[in-house]
């Protein structure tokens, strides 16, 4: 079942526009780095590439949003998504199809137990990735599906961290509102030079 933000009082859509709407006011540079939305087409493709249905949240946002101009450092703005930069609809499929390939060739070589839905499966969807490489992704699975989890390369599992994006952006919200620690990744909001949003270890 997708868990999404729809379950609460918010819309996603409705979500997004309240966290784009205080970027604007509190770090406009931010704001700045959102590219427009994917076309219809661009969403078709990718969905024709990963061979099944995108959640619906992650469609909306790549509607909304496809992507944020690529960094060229860790200086520069982008990185508001819990250190994370949204990657656009040709970033998705690339990574999503990396994962599948680990998942097959685990599979194919024997050793699936320490790789198939532990640091890779083909029904991941990464979103977001960090300046180190790290992702974070939606969960297809149908036991998981919605589930927002956090892939790093140098960790035998990912972690688990919200059940559906809209959950998580209500979270960021109102972590940042209130410029308050995010329990569920250890991390509080932070706004660099009044231009960037970034995440600290709290």
């Amino acid at each position: 079942m997708d868990q999404s933000a729809s379950e609460g009082a918010f819309r996603f859509e409705d979500l997004w526009k309240r966290f784009e709407d205080w970027l604007m006011r509190n770090a406009s540079e931010e704001r700045v780095a959102l590219r427009p939305g994917a076309s219809d087409a661009d969403i078709h493709r990718l969905e024709a590439g990963i061979g099944f249905q995108l959640n619906g949240d992650l469609k909306a946002l790549l509607s909304m949003h496809n992507g944020v101009a690529p960094r060229r450092s860790s200086m520069e703005a982008g990185a508001f998504l819990l250190g994370y930069s949204l990657l656009d609809t040709d970033g998705i499929l690339e990574w999503q199809q990396n994962l599948a390939e680990m998942a097959e060739d685990a599979e194919e070589e024997g050793y699936e137990e320490e790789v198939v839905g532990r640091t890779a499966h083909r029904q991941w969807v990464p979103f977001a990735q960090s300046f180190s490489g790290d992702l974070l992704f939606i969960d297809h699975r149908r036991e998981h599906y919605g589930d927002v989890g956090e892939i790093s390369f140098g960790s035998p599992d990912y972690v688990w961290l919200w059940p559906g994006m809209g959950l998580m952006l209500g979270d960021m919200c109102k972590a940042v509102e209130g410029m308050s620690p995010l329990p569920t990744v250890r991390r509080r909001p932070s706004i660099h030079e009044g231009r960037m949003l970034e995440w600290v270890v709290s």
